[in-house]
Formats: C-alpha cells, sequence, structure tokens
C-alpha cells in the first residue's frame, strides 16, 4: 500500500468550496496585494497565536529577515542560531549582513541546547533564534532567562510550530517576534508562498509593516529602505479558512504520534524522541534516529512509504557557509543527528492502518540482511 509523505489533497478536501468561495471574494473585490483579507487574517492569527499583532509577509524567510532588520541587525553583527535547521534561519541573518554564530543541540530535543548559549554570546550578539523544530518548542525559560540577562531579543523561528505550547504559551508569543512560514506542506500551509510575524511590541509591528511595504508609511512616503514583502490577498484568504481546522489537525498530529509512540516502542534500531514534558507539540514532523538511515530510506521507498529527512547537511557543513571555517566536529550532536534521523510520514489524515503499515515495513527492513536484500545497501 503507497504512502505518501504528506497527503495535501486529504486536507483540502472539506474545506474545498469554502476556500474557493474565499479566493472568489478577493478576485471579486480585486484585492490581491495586502488589503483587508491580509488584515482579517492577521487579526485572527493573532489571536491564535495569542499575540496582539500578526504581520503577513511573503514567506517564512522574509519574517525572519524582516524581524532581524526591525530589531536593527546589521552589518557586522553576530545572531545565535542553531545549525541543523532549514537554510533560510542562516540565510535571514545573512542577509542582514551580520553572521550567523551556531550552538549545538540538546541530544533528547535536537533544540537549542541552553547550557551552551550563554559561552556563544560575544559583545556582537544582536538577537538569539531558538528553532522550534519538528513542531516542538525549544526550552525557552532558559533561553529566556539568559537573553534577559545580556538584553539580547529573541526571535522565535516557529516555522514548523504552529500552534505549539511551552508551559501554556504559544509558540511565537514568547520572544521580542515569532515567525511562521505558510509553506504548503506546513501544519497552516497556503497555496502558494507566504509566512508571518507576530509580537506583542506595538514599536517592532510598525517597523515590519513598515519594512515589508518598501519602507512606507504612506503612499509613496518612504520612511525607510524596505522591501516587498507582503501577503497576496489569495493566500491570506486561504489561510483564514484553514486556520479554522488547525488544532484539530494537531490533535490528530498528536494522535498519530502517540501510535507511533506505542508501536515503535521497544523496536530494536530505532530510537524516538521523547514527548515534551513542558508542553505539546504540533508534530510537523515525526521523526526517529535509526542507523544506516539512507539504505533504510532507500527500501522504504521501494515499498511505497514515502519519508524525508529533515534535515541531511547541517549550516555549517553547506558549501554556502563554508566561509565560516567551522569544520565537521564542530557540532557534533547536530552532526550526529543529522546523519541518523528518519522523518515518517505525517500529516492529519493518516490512518491507523497507515501508521502499522509503516511501522511493520521499516521493522522488515530493519531485520538484520534485509536492508541488504532490497538492493540498496
Amino acid at each position: 500500500m503507497p504512502i505518501p509523505f504528506l497527503d495535501l489533497r486529504a486536507q483540502h478536501a472539506t474545506r474545498r468550496a469554502e476556500i474557493l468561495a474565499s479566493v472568489g471574494q478577493v478576485i471579486d473585490q480585486c484585492a490581491f496585494a495586502g488589503g483587508p483579507f491580509v488584515e482579517a487574517f492577521e487579526q485572527d492569527f493573532a489571536a491564535f497565536c495569542r499575540t496582539k499583532h500578526a504581520m503577513g509577509v511573503g514567506n517564512g524567510t522574509d519574517a525572519l529577515w524582516l524581524a532581524l532588520l526591525a530589531l536593527g541587525v546589521g552589518n557586522g553583527d553576530e545572531v545565535i542560531t542553531v545549525p541543523n535547521t532549514f537554510i533560510a534561519t542562516a540565510e535571514a541573518i545573512s542577509f542582514c549582513g551580520a553572521q550567523p554564530v551556531f550552538v549545538d543541540v540538546d541530544e533528547e530535543t535536537h533544540t537549542l541546547d541552553p547550557a551552551l548559549l550563554e559561552a556563544a554570546i560575544t559583545s556582537r550578539t544582536r538577537a538569539i533564534i531558538p528553532v522550534h523544530l519538528y513542531g516542538r518548542m525549544a526550552d525557552m525559560n532558559p533561553i529566556m532567562e539568559i537573553a534577559g540577562r545580556h538584553g539580547i531579543p529573541v526571535v522565535e523561528d516557529a516555522c514548523q510550530a504552529h500552534g505549539a505550547t511551552y508551559r501554556g504559551l504559544r509558540a511565537g508569543s514568547m520572544g521580542r517576534a515569532g515567525c511562521f512560514s505558510f509553506y504548503p506542506g506546513k501544519n497552516l500551509g497556503a497555496w502558494g508562498e507566504a509566512g508571518a510575524v507576530v509580537t506583542g511590541d506595538n514599536t517592532l509591528a510598525e517597523r515590519i509593516r513598515v519594512l515589508r511595504d518598501h519602507g512606507q508609511k504612506a503612499k509613496y512616503r518612504h520612511t525607510a529602505i524596505g522591501w516587498n514583502g507582503r501577503m497576496d490577498g489569495i493566500q491570506a484568504a486561504v489561510l483564514r479558512v484553514k486556520l479554522k481546522d488547525l488544532d484539530e489537525g494537531n490533535a490528530a498530529r498528536r494522535a498519530n504520534a502517540l501510535r507511533y509512540d506505542r508501536l515503535l516502542s521497544g523496536l530494536e534500531g530505532v530510537v524516538t524522541l521523547s514527548q515534551p514534558a513542558n508542553g505539546t507539540s504540533a508534530h510537523h514532523l515525526y521523526v526517529v534516529r535509526v542507523q544506516r538511515r539512507d539504505s533504510i530510506l532507500a527500501a522504504l521507498g521501494k515499498k511505497g512509504i514515502a519519508c524525508g529527512i529533515h534535515y541531511p547537511v547541517p549550516i555549517h557543513l553547506q558549501e554556502a557557509y563554508r566561509f565560516l571555517g567551522l569544520p565537521a566536529g564542530s557540532f557534533p550532536v547536530a552532526e550526529r543527528c543529522a546523519g541518523e534521523i528518519l522523518s515518517l510520514p505525517m500529516f492529519p489524515q493518516l490512518t491507523a492502518l497507515q501508521i502499522e503499515t509503516i511501522v511493520d515495513e521499516l521493522a522488515s527492513v530493519l531485520a538484520p540482511g534485509k536492508v541488504a536484500e532490497a538492493g540498496v545497501a
């Protein structure tokens, strides 16, 4: 039975007519760039995140970049983050003219290790970006405490964590800003590219609104050098409808994750990530660790089980960041994880039978000699 990594058709089936009707309203009003549909979504998403403001932007990379720019990050500055994230986290830092400074991650959570954070802070540190990976929030209390003592703003990379919580607080609501991607495959996904920044800071919110619109406070009155980072009306209309299902979808993901946990418990050769003790994961991804990962990935693919790797090469080892001069071994936990992580299919409509099939097939290829028999040794 072929099983997709993600089933967007199933996700859209129940809301298709409502979404199309909403898109039709955008067409009728010709409100294509910014405008009332974006404003309505911003209000709804701010309420969802329990923040004062939400600013729709073009994508998650714009969200990170504009948040840093609005905080004054610029040439010669340093921004601390982790190496085991999508490259956009580092790109946003680089686009400001700043340099990413990496901190290794915790072995159990794969998120920033607070015990290593303070040693990375220098006189040039202007921001800290913890990444809420796989849908799980980083350990925010110690991160916020350290950042607060040093007077450094925290920008949450919540691009995989829509609706995740930490001690009752939602992703994006703890730092000076929280940044989201609405890439189609996210827990809340657009029908194209879109993103948002959330914040409780009035001044920061206004700066981001100006920067995303070519530095305009009023039409043709430019107070800053900005960028075209606006969200478009069609994406906002789609997202506003889909937001209604986000909590329910996250609950289904949690149920799927618990089923995976139960079925994988005791399976030799598979290490699962523990459920958060201090909150709830949005389970954007369900990630396990295995030896011979690439061979197992290929063997499962031959059986019709679509899996992924998030992410196979840490940023400091990417050719694009070779100039940082950080060789293999610089961040041993992140590097070790990168060689072992395997993302299994995860989406709200995943069935119990599909999960059982995935686990059975994984157990089969883990059996001694089975990977070699599949011709992918």
